[in-house]
């Protein structure tokens, strides 16, 4: 299936049947321009420019029918009156990016006439178009500038790329295997109202059913993933074919099969397990759930749902990006006054394709779970800019927090811990930054991305309808408790 985003301009009768031509061949010359921008991740398709309530209502109801459109990029060549948008509108269920532009860069100042200014009138077509989605209370994506210019064309990538990332997780099935780690808050949540409002099905299958799966694999393809093991990373000698801990590495390829298996056949996107409940299992799957993120599937932790589909999500956003995305926890503070810094990791479950360098697979006693020693990849983190962005259920209303970090590098060694992590400082600092994360009621949680903004969370955010709140170098506290209470207020009243 081709994704695909409709370019739809409007315009009016007004201007006869000239200046309608002209109107459609420079739409058509953008919509093709853009299809060949190698930095837009969708099919973008030009249609025929809407002049009437008619048009518009079809092109609408096309666009909302049509699976393979996930989303519009609208702009107004012309004046096109905005009532003519209304019932259109109103029956569109797919994103809007509106392109504020005009086919000409410059203003042809020996030769402007009026026949000119009747043709390109996107500096107030647009206004008026504006407007009307302003009153209706319609969330979009506003983009202003030149249709040539580069800027102009990295905000309409951004915005593609979370066009994808929507119409994944309005489509995502999240299976959890087990339920919930127990007594744990924030890692559960409204599984219906999440479906209700984002479009994603989170379901539970026992244990023992991924088990049976597991179970099936059989030797040769055992055989043949522990060569992949031994050719992807850096085997530790004791997991080496013929060493004393070889077995190990194939129970972990074992499971890995199995679990793939599992997702591809309920075709499930996104996965929860948790070490308190692996009945049946031989160890915790580690190694194949790095593996599996790597691949692009999502997953949380301890029956996390909210953060695997998040994983997920963020990795569709970022296809054809190389900088990595990871579910992740803030596990441990460095608070030097020099520079205090988090440590980022989990128990095993941080995707390789953050890593700086190639992974060492290793095998080390977990400690807790009780089950036999678990398989893992062991890297540090690479540097560079990146989010950590988190989806809260505050009860009456989800709550999508980020704050913009900076990974550096690690520069001591950890000869006693035997997992993948990264070092962050936290934007504006890590007391600000911690003390905003809890004020707003973030997970401990996260999805921590190179590659994806804190503007693409946030475009995320108005698709879905729901608050976003950041974290970053502007912060002070004052401010951010009081735009919470603000929050509290207007998602409040939108909820009645």
């Amino acid at each position: 299936m081709t994704q695909q985003i409709w370019f739809i301009t409007g315009s009016q009768h007004l201007y006869g049947p000239e200046t309608l031509k002209q109107v459609a061949a420079n739409a058509e010359t953008i919509a093709r321009a853009l299809n060949a921008d190698a930095s837009i991740p969708v099919e973008i398709v030009f249609k025929p420019i809407v002049t009437t309530p008619d048009e518009i209502r079809a092109a609408c109801t096309a666009a909302s029918g049509d699976t393979n459109c996930i989303g519009l990029i609208t702009w107004m060549h012309t004046f096109s009156p905005a009532k003519m948008w209304i019932n259109g509108l109103s029956n569109l269920t797919k994103p809007i990016c509106h392109l504020h532009t005009q086919f000409n860069r410059d203003i042809p100042w020996d030769t402007i006439d009026m026949d000119f200014m009747n043709l390109n009138q996107s500096a107030h077509g647009g206004r008026e178009y504006g407007h009307i989605l302003t009153r209706m209370r319609i969330q979009r994506k506003v983009v202003v500038g030149h249709w040539e210019d580069p800027a102009v064309r990295t905000q309409l990538a951004d915005w593609s790329a979370v066009a994808l990332g929507w119409h994944e997780m309005q489509h995502l099935k999240v299976v959890r295997f087990g339920d919930n780690m127990r007594f744990v808050s924030v890692t559960d949540g409204d599984k219906v109202e999440a479906e209700r409002v984002f479009g994603m099905s989170v379901n539970t299958h026992g244990v023992g059913d991924l088990v049976a799966v597991i179970n099936e694999a059989s030797d040769a393809q055992i055989d043949a993933l522990c060569e992949v093991y031994a050719e992807e990373y850096e085997l530790a000698p004791e997991l080496a074919k013929g060493a004393a801990r070889h077995d190990s590495l194939r129970e972990a390829a074992r499971i890995e099969i199995g679990l793939r298996r599992f997702l591809e056949e309920g075709g499930y996107g996104a996965y929860t397990n948790t070490f308190e409940d692996l009945h049946g299992m031989e160890q915790l799957p580690g190694l194949p759930t790095q593996r599996l993120m790597a691949e692009g599937y999502g997953f949380g932790a301890e029956g996390d749902w909210k953060h695997a589909a998040l994983v997920r999500v963020l990795k569709v956003m970022s296809q054809g990006k190389s900088g990595g995305t990871s579910f992740m926890e803030d596990y441990t503070y460095h608070f030097d006054p020099a520079g205090a810094r988090c440590l980022g990791s989990h128990m095993l479950e941080i995707c390789p394709s953050i890593a700086a360098s190639k992974p060492r697979c290793e095998i080390h006693e977990l400690g807790i779970g009780g089950k036999a020693d678990p398989v893992r990849l062991v890297f540090n983190g690479a540097e560079g800019q990146a989010i950590n962005a988190s989806l809260v259920d505050l009860g009456n209303r989800f709550r999508f927090l980020v704050n913009e970090v900076e990974s550096v590098a690690i520069e001591q060694d950890m000869p006693k811990l035997p997992v993948a992590r990264v070092l962050w400082d936290a934007k504006p600092d890590l007391q600000t930054a911690a003390e905003a994360w809890i004020q707003a009621g973030g997970a401990h949680h996260t999805a921590f991305s190179f590659d994806v903004s804190a503007d693409q969370i946030e475009m995320l955010s108005e698709m879905a309808g729901v608050e976003c709140v950041f974290i970053d170098e502007k912060t002070e506290m004052r401010a951010f408790k009081q735009e919470l209470r603000l929050g509290e207020m207007y998602h409040g009243i939108r909820g009645l």
